[in-house]
């Protein structure tokens, strides 16, 4: 497998976690995913007070999503107990700060890996695009959470009904991205904002963190809501919609959807 996740300390304060999967423009394979919930593990553990999360600089994707490969074989890749879930989860509850360094197009579930960082930095190349509706795949209310706490909602919907775009300067605007810089200072950037944290106090950055990852949890749904959710998620996702989304993804070509 040619994915890979290397630590860079670059201080006692200070990790760079760079993941690569050159040959599939840094799709988020099982594997990768794995290895960065591991380095997670391994950097709280040491309690590193600020991760910086990304791929290198200058590649015109940061990451493809989920590899579509994987989702052959798996009719609810985004489900509580996926790779992806779980990673997401890591970084939310991660006792320090992980900023997300991105460079290049940011596309499915990357997008959500992005988002659920605690800051973004990011060069004009920078872009991002919700596309499970290009392959029939529902996502789940979790994640729509975590973008409807980051988004207007109309923008939100936008990007999850057409697929397209949200460029930089717009998400700069609408404020997914905390820095946009060139790409010549993208890591000075990056590596200027975590020193910054850095130096402040770790518990009080820890339980700041810590609280507003409670309060964005507070949206309480009625049981029925959520069953009512669950079924409509299950129905599409044993969907034929989905197996031609999947197999016109894989054929490249537009898929042909019948609502079924």
């Amino acid at each position: 497998m040619n994915s890979t996740v290397t630590v860079n300390q670059i201080d006692e304060r200070i990790a760079r976690l760079v993941f690569s999967n050159p040959t599939h423009r840094n799709a988020l394979s099982a594997q990768l995913l794995n290895a960065l919930d591991e380095n997670l593990v391994a950097l709280a553990a040491r309690r590193i007070p600020v991760v910086i999360l990304g791929g290198e600089v200058g590649q015109p994707v940061w990451s493809a999503g989920h590899d579509i490969r994987e989702l052959q074989h798996d009719r609810d890749p985004i489900a509580y107990g996926k790779p992806l879930e779980q990673v997401l989860r890591r970084i939310r509850a991660y006792h320090g700060v992980v900023i997300a360094l991105i460079s290049g197009s940011v596309w499915g579930g990357a997008v959500d890996l992005a988002m659920s960082c605690d800051l973004v930095v990011a060069d004009h190349s920078a872009s991002f695009a919700m596309t499970p509706v290009n392959i029939g795949l529902p996502y789940t209310t979790s994640g729509l959470l975590r973008f409807f706490n980051n988004l207007p909602v109309h923008v939100l919907k936008e990007m999850f009904f057409t697929a397209q775009k949200l460029d930089a300067q717009r998400a700069e605007r609408f404020g997914v991205i905390n820095r946009l810089v060139d790409s010549a200072e993208l890591e000075a950037t990056a590596l200027d904002m975590a020193q910054g944290i850095a130096a402040k106090a770790p518990l009080a950055v820890a339980a700041v963190k810590e609280q507003l990852r409670i309060l964005e949890d507070l949206q309480p749904l009625p049981v029925q809501a959520m069953e009512q959710i669950a079924e409509l998620r299950r129905q599409a996702c044993e969907s034929a919609d989905f197996g031609e989304g999947l197999a016109a993804f894989a054929e490249r070509r537009g898929a042909v959807f019948s609502g079924q």
